[in-house]
Order: structure tokens, then C-alpha cells, then sequence
């Protein structure tokens, strides 16, 4: 018997495979998957809703993924993400690129004032981004858009921003306390460790030019070119960014800064950056801040240790 390639048999052929990669690819993960809701999952309010409307319609998916797999831990998601996490998602937002951060867990990594400023224009919050500004929604939409991203995350989400909430009280109850009083909430809530820790690198002219490279890229937005917290940010923050030239004449060591600047100060617009600067990138933006703004630094004080091999 010989098989004839009728236009009949292409059709049903061709058919027949169509049915089968339909079947292997949709049907059967869909039939296959457990739609359990995980243990993060919450329903989402109308005013999230109307926020992931605009979300959708203003194509952040496609810079913006919403999945943390097994092999993305270099992002320093704290959770891989779960069929169960997108029960009520349709359609689910998972992206496939990330031009832009992954916002599965954003929801509570910044205070609401922080997402206005940076939805108003990314630069002001971070200087390098290629984000388009969003400005022209209008402040009920972006209302709206930082209730969603504020969502991601869910149950998780929404501890991270109650602590977000209580600490904002904190800070805002310091600031309105005045310059010192602000200045010594601030310095101690810094573990006794780092408060008494000097700079362990030496200050040098590269050190320094490094550092303001870094000021540059990540903090101008917020603490203005000359340190004062009069950045283009700081209208939409509160309290507003720190001025550091107030920290002159106080005891304000390497330690201090360092610490702040890789933690954060959950409650203000101050994000952490341990996830995305370096050890010595931290030392040497901070030493920058401490001989340009604050006019004095303890880089390279006693007592020292080994010196690292590059320094000179």
C-alpha cells in the first residue's frame, strides 16, 4: 500500500499535529496544575482592581515581569512564585522581560510617597532609569496604580506595609521634632556595631570619584547635587529626603552611613541598596557624602586591618 501526499492527507496531517501540540502545550498543564490558592493569597479590593486595569493598559507587563522562578535568587526575591499566587489573575501578568525590576513581591519595599514620586518621573527616584513618566495619568490614577503595585505580594504585601506605615509615623514624628532630634532618632536606630565602626578604606582621590559616580546614579534624585535633600523628588516625599549638611559638627561615622545605606530606613523614601551595591561601592558613596557634605570622615581610622590587597 503507498501513501499519497493528497492536499486531503497535508490537511488532516497537519490537523492532527496542530491538535497535538494544543493538547501537550495548553490542555494539559492547564488540566494538570494545582489551582489551590497558596498561602499568600488574598482577593484583591476594587481600588487594586482599578489599579491593575491601568497597570494593563498602560503595557507595564511588557517591561515589568511578575514571577520569581528557582534560578532568579540574584534577584533577591525572598520567595519563588506559585500557581497559586494568580488564582484570580485574568489574565495572569507574568511578563517574560525584565527591563525593568520583577514586581511580584514590590508591594511594601517603598512607602506610597516614594511610588508617586517615581510614577511622576522615574528619574526623580532613580536617575538611570529608562521607565517613560507617567505623570500625565493624573494623581486619582496614579492613586489607583500605587494601590496595585502596592498589592504584589499580597499577604506578604500587606505586612511589609504595615510596618511600612508604623515607621513612616516614626520618622515623620522625628522630623517634626527638629534637626537634632531627627538626627538622633535616626543614628539610634543603628546597631551599636556600626554606629562605632569607622570606614575601613582610605580616602583617595579614584575613592572619591568613584563615590560620586554612585551618588550620581542612585541618590541625586533624592538628596539634590549639593546634599541638602532638595533633589527634584523631594516634593512628593515626607519627610523629605535628609539633608546632610545638618550633620556637620556631629559625630556621624563611617558605620553610620554605611548602615543606612544598605538597609534602608524602612518608613521614609530611603530604599536599601544591599541588593544592588557592593560592599566597597556602599564605603566609598558614603565617604563621598561624609567629605563633601558632611565635611568630615574617619576613612581609614584606627584601628585598622589588613590591608586589602589593591589599596595603595
Amino acid at each position: 500500500m503507498s501513501l499519497r501526499m493528497t492536499p486531503g492527507a497535508v490537511v488532516i496531517g497537519s490537523l492532527a499535529i496542530l491538535a497535538a501540540v494544543v493538547f501537550v502545550v495548553v490542555f494539559w498543564p492547564y488540566a494538570s496544575t494545582d489551582y489551590t490558592p497558596s498561602e499568600i493569597y488574598r482577593a484583591r479590593s476594587s481600588v487594586e482592581d482599578g489599579g491593575r486595569a491601568i497597570y494593563i493598559a498602560n503595557g507595564c507587563v511588557y517591561c515589568h515581569s511578575q514571577s520569581i522562578r528557582a534560578f532568579d535568587w540574584d534577584l533577591g526575591s525572598e520567595r519563588i512564585a506559585q500557581a497559586g499566587d494568580y488564582v484570580a489573575d485574568r489574565p495572569i501578568l507574568l511578563g517574560s522581560e525584565r527591563t525593568g525590576v520583577d514586581l511580584s513581591q514590590e508591594g511594601g519595599e517603598h512607602p506610597d510617597d516614594w511610588h508617586l514620586a517615581h510614577f511622576i518621573n522615574p528619574r526623580y527616584t532613580r536617575p538611570n532609569s529608562i521607565m517613560p513618566r507617567f505623570a500625565f495619568l493624573g494623581d486619582d490614577k496614579i492613586h489607583l496604580l500605587t494601590r496595585y503595585v502596592q498589592s504584589l505580594g499580597l499577604k506578604q504585601a500587606d505586612h511589609r506595609m504595615a510596618r511600612q506605615v508604623y515607621w513612616k509615623q516614626e520618622a515623620i514624628k522625628a522630623y517634626e521634632a527638629g534637626p537634632v532630634a531627627n538626627v538622633k532618632w535616626l543614628a539610634e536606630h543603628v546597631p551599636p556595631g556600626w554606629r562605632n565602626l569607622a570606614n575601613p578604606y582610605p580616602t583617595t582621590a579614584a575613592g572619591l570619584a568613584r563615590g560620586h559616580k554612585i551618588y550620581q546614579e542612585f541618590c541625586i534624585g533624592c538628596h539634590g547635587p549639593i546634599g541638602d535633600g532638595m533633589g527634584p523628588a523631594q516634593p512628593y516625599i515626607y519627610p523629605p529626603p535628609l539633608n546632610f549638611t545638618i550633620l556637620q559638627g556631629r559625630e556621624i561615622s563611617g558605620g553610620i552611613l554605611y548602615y543606612q545605606i544598605m538597609n534602608g530606613i524602612t518608613g521614609t523614601a530611603m530604599p536599601y541598596f544591599k541588593r544592588e551595591l557592593e560592599s566597597q561601592k556602599i564605603w566609598e558613596v558614603g565617604n563621598y557624602v561624609a567629605v563633601y557634605f558632611i565635611n568630615q570622615s574617619d576613612a581609614g581610622a584606627e584601628p585598622k586591618g589588613i590591608p586589602s590587597a589593591w589599596e595603595p
